[in-house]
């Protein structure tokens, strides 16, 4: 149906002022926040709390970058992240590829639905046994343990978004390339990845921030301050009897803006990455 012209001003500015609510509603949390980090403890502990202070501190942003080690936490998760992402790109690249074009071999659909299936179970039912087996393999206080975790749960993902994306691309164009030489080895390094860049950004923002915010693995395996990471680290603000909830926030200021400044350049690859295998053509 169409718009009659002199309605579409009062349509288009209320299409506005809804998402400019939604914008609101979803940025509150956030600028309270940041609000809340550079509020002096006397207001953060006031019985009528205020959104906007008149006498804005750095007091708390002094607690967490000097007096604490917070330093050492974001290090100790940039360095789990980046490395689960480099290994669940190498891993689910390949993976991808082999149910991509291996779909006449018997049980390969059965394993991409496997694959699905294993992101219903409940992380923290698998808790307990995860937490048996690197006990018994003395992997417990390493950072081998939250990263294997963190690749196994990442990569089913992973692969089902690589292989949405291999399967729109020509198997004529692998043929070709078949006929003029190239292995299957060298259609994946100069044919797939090159072609595959967005999906490819869209996994590893998918896989790095997974590992950025996961709690539950990093607070079970980690006990000790040299391998702690982010997450667990600044929920150890939070005390028996009292709470800093100034530091507290101040910390997840510094946590969440990295991350939100680069999915702010990344969130067209992300978009194009994630709807690029949903049309063949």
């Amino acid at each position: 149906m169409l718009i009659e012209k002199k309605y579409r001003p009062w349509i288009r500015s209320l299409t506005y002022a809804v998402l400019t609510g939604f914008a609101v509603y979803t940025l509150f949390p956030f600028l309270w926040m940041l609000g809340t980090s550079i509020k002096p403890p006397a207001e953060v502990r006031s019985a009528a709390p205020s959104f906007i202070t008149l006498h804005p501190t750095l007091e708390h942003y002094n607690n967490i970058l000097v007096q604490s080690k917070f330093s050492l936490y974001f290090y100790n998760s940039l360095k789990v992240s980046l490395i689960t992402t480099v290994l669940s790109l190498a891993i689910s690249i390949f993976s991808a590829y082999a149910l991509s074009r291996l779909t006449r071999v018997p049980g390969v659909r059965y394993v991409s639905t496997g694959m699905m299936l294993t992101q219903l179970i409940p992380s923290v039912l698998l808790v307990p046994p995860l937490y048996v087996f690197m006990m018994k393999a003395h992997l417990l206080d390493t950072f081998f343990s939250i990263i294997l975790a963190y690749t196994t749960f990442t990569l089913p993902m992973c692969v089902m978004m690589l292989k949405g994306f291999f399967d729109s691309i020509p198997y004529e164009m692998e043929e070709s390339a078949m006929i003029d030489g190239c292995s299957r080895l060298g259609i994946v390094f100069r044919m797939i990845i090159p072609l595959s860049s967005p999906s490819l950004i869209a996994t590893a923002l998918y896989a790095f921030i997974g590992a950025w915010n996961e709690f539950l693995f990093a607070f079970t395996f980690i006990n000790k301050d040299d391998f702690r990471t982010l997450t667990p680290g600044v929920s150890l603000l939070r005390g028996l009897y009292t709470t800093n909830w100034g530091s507290m926030m101040a910390a997840s200021v510094l946590s969440v803006v990295p991350i939100a400044l680069a999915f702010a350049y990344l969130q067209r690859f992300l978009v194009e990455g994630l709807t690029a295998g949903s049309v063949k053509g």
